[in-house]
Formats: C-alpha cells, structure tokens, sequence
C-alpha cells in the first residue's frame, strides 16, 4: 500500500491570539473616591463595568466579606 500524502497548510486548529489584559495598580483610596463620586452621580459606566472582574488582595477579600456578613440588611 503506499502512503499517502497530505497537504500542509497551516495547524490543524486555527490559533486564535490572545493578548492579556493590561493590569495597571492603584491606591484603594483613590479608587473608593474616584467610585463613590461616579456612584452619587449615577454615572453609567459604573454599570457598564459591573460585571468585571477585579483582582484584589486576600486580606482585603477578607475584610470585605466579613463586613458585608456584619452590616445590617435592608
């Protein structure tokens, strides 16, 4: 039986290029300002973003969740 040829062109799979996310850091304090005034001004992009996820510290988390288990619900 002979063997066959094939035809390269290219991978077999189409490669898809995927760059990462740029991550850039800020200061809590100045990110909680910048939010707290766009969130009193009922700015849209806030919910254009809000499903968005953000890397935050494991301490921080921690603090955070514990805070929203204590606070009193409305």
């Amino acid at each position: 039986m002979r063997p066959r040829l094939r035809l390269f062109v290219g991978a077999d799979e189409p490669e898809t290029l995927t760059f990462p996310e740029p991550e850039v850091s800020i200061k809590l304090g100045e990110l909680t300002r910048i939010l707290a005034d766009a969130m009193i001004w009922d700015r849209t992009w806030v919910s254009d973003f809000s499903d968005d996820d953000v890397r935050i510290s494991a301490d921080l988390y921690e603090v955070l969740t514990t805070y929203a288990q204590m606070r009193p619900s409305a």
